[in-house]
């Protein structure tokens, strides 16, 4: 088997290589996107509970006091530990 020979039938497996692989992603992305039209048409893709609205207060600002006071505990432990 000469060198051009060998060259030859290794341009061939490559081509036929990544030939494959392409056209398994091809396949990939159109199974993907069915799948994800299927979701979406039997409604599976909206969460099972809705959040609920922030309670909004007198001056139009959230009034969460829960998460001010822990965003203030963490800064607080923060600067004493640095």
């Amino acid at each position: 088997m000469t060198i051009m020979e060998m060259l030859g039938q290794s341009g061939i497996l490559t081509v036929l290589g990544m030939g494959i692989v392409f056209s398994f992603l091809v396949i990939l992305i159109i199974c993907v996107t069915l799948l994800g039209k299927l979701v979406h048409a039997l409604k599976w893709d909206k969460d099972v509970t809705e959040p609920k609205p922030a309670v909004k207060a007198a001056g139009g600002s959230t009034n969460n006091a829960a998460v001010t006071a822990a965003i203030s505990a963490a800064v607080n432990e923060y600067r004493k530990n640095n």
